[in-house]
């Protein structure tokens, strides 16, 4: 069964960033602070935490007084989820939208068209 997931808000999403660094599992808030570029106080990373908890995005578990987390959802599935949101939401669909207006006046290369070309082959079996 596939997981529904969604999109998430950009501070959350600075929380999974920081939390898929982390290993092993599951990860004290204090190692998820110190993997973050903002200096949030506790109870707003813990906030945050709940929240992804409700999403269903992490587990969190109590060790004594401290709270633990462990991702539900891997950081290569929350990058096909977004890309493939995005792809859809502001190019239809399209592959060859999203590649123009990437390269809006460029020529790709023959390397790069061979990339691309590899890219489709393997996605279309």
């Amino acid at each position: 069964m596939e997981k529904t997931l969604s999109r998430l808000p950009d501070a959350e999403l600075e929380v999974m960033q920081a939390l898929w660094q982390i290993r092993p599992y599951p990860a004290h808030t204090a190692a998820i602070a110190a993997c973050l570029n903002r200096d949030w106080k506790a109870p707003t990373l813990i906030k945050l935490l709940s929240r992804l908890e409700d999403r269903g995005f992490v587990r969190a578990e109590k060790e004594g007084r401290a709270n633990l987390y462990t991702p539900l959802v891997s950081q290569e599935e929350y990058l096909r989820y977004e890309s493939r949101s995005f792809l859809n939401r502001l190019h239809g669909g399209s592959l060859s939208s999203l590649v123009a207006a990437l390269y809006p006046n460029a020529k790709l290369t023959d390397e790069d068209m061979a990339e691309l070309e590899r890219i489709l082959n393997r996605e279309g079996k």
